[in-house]
């Protein structure tokens, strides 16, 4: 029964975790009880005595994000999706979610993410946009769809792109997490997985698909080696505080480790698609490596000298750092993952 309440936890706390991405993406303040909500609801599902509570507080906290979301008719309604040649024939689409890659030439079309499953049109017509910039049929199909990792604001239009042709390469833990979610459709899933990174030779270009975590257990970035373009998934929220799942096997010990990775993978000519944020390059990596590092090198101070989360909330972060709050990882909850990662490592 444990196991039962647990399961039924984790399904609904993804369902409030996917709310709170929504309401993000439209530009709506997502109510300050929110995050407070799910964490009480996840102690309480901890506890055998206290399950059925943590289990209606999710619930209902999934009920009440509804609101903003069904507010419109279509959610996703006043999201344009913007094209931005990068080098040569790789470009950047931006929405709503994250950041797409797209690579356009004689091999057809590969992209790197696909947003959210509303977005399906939109995404089609701006690719049929980019293939006719490249001299390419504007019915020109997706041939490959590499994901980064699992969440659905970089796979909701697998399943679009899937019935289309395309094919869907992914780490080995995207299609588990995908495979664990009982909703998700045949195809939505990677039908090439790695464990370990792989090479794709795609329009003239040599594609480094790096296997990585720290964002999630199952990131990946993609290098186009002659294009010198980077995509670094999740791993990268530019200018913004990043989002680290925990509960997806992510840690902010191994973002820091995979981020400084990267950075020696890269070069000061390389440009660099975040999951996250504006086009970046390795000085635009490097800041956001040093923000993380920063604050978790003070938090942890802080924590050592037995100062409470509450102490620790009400000092903040440096005031350089403030400037990277946003919707949904403002600077409060930042400074709790970085709390929970301080602690965990004593």
């Amino acid at each position: 029964m444990r196991n039962i309440r647990q399961w039924i936890a984790s399904t609904i706390r993804e369902l409030v975790l996917d709310r709170l991405a929504i309401v993000s993406a439209q530009g709506l303040a997502i109510p300050a009880f929110a995050e407070r909500s799910v964490r009480r609801a996840e102690r309480a599902c901890s506890s055998p005595k206290r399950a059925r509570i943590g289990v209606g507080l999710l619930a209902t906290l999934f009920v009440v994000l509804a609101g903003p979301v069904s507010a419109q008719e279509e959610p996703f309604k006043d999201v344009v999706i913007g094209v931005t040649p990068i080098a040569g024939n790789i470009y950047m689409l931006t929405g709503a979610g994250g950041n797409i890659a797209v690579s356009a030439g004689s091999d057809g079309l590969l992209i790197v993410d696909d947003q959210y499953a509303p977005l399906a049109q939109r995404i089609a017509t701006a690719l049929a946009g980019v293939s006719a910039d490249v001299g390419l049929n504007e019915n020109t199909p997706v041939t490959y769809v590499i994901n980064t990792h699992y969440h659905g604001d970089h796979t909701g239009n697998n399943p679009f792109f899937a019935e289309m042709g395309a094919t869907i390469v992914a780490h080995d833990n995207v299609r588990v997490r995908l495979l664990g979610d009982e909703a998700t459709p045949e195809t939505a899933l990677p039908a090439i997985t790695h464990r370990d990174g792989m090479t794709l030779y795609f329009n003239d270009d040599a594609l480094a698909i790096a296997a990585r975590r720290g964002h999630t257990d199952g990131d990946s970035t993609v290098l186009f080696e002659k294009a010198n373009v980077l995509h670094t998934g999740d791993l990268l929220f530019n200018q913004l505080f990043p989002y680290i799942d925990v509960d997806g096997g992510g840690s902010v010990s191994d973002y820091l480790t995979h981020q400084a990775a990267l950075l020696e993978l890269i070069d000061d000519q390389t440009v660099v698609i975040p999951g996250h944020g504006p086009l970046a390059d390795k000085a635009s990596l490097e800041a956001m490596h040093t923000m993380i590092k920063t604050t978790l090198a003070a938090v942890q101070a802080a924590a050592e000298e037995g100062a409470t989360l509450d102490e620790i909330l009400a000092e903040g972060v440096a005031p350089q750092f403030k400037q990277y709050a946003w919707s949904f990882i403002s600077e409060a909850r930042w400074l709790k993952t970085l709390y929970g990662a301080a602690t965990a490592m004593q």
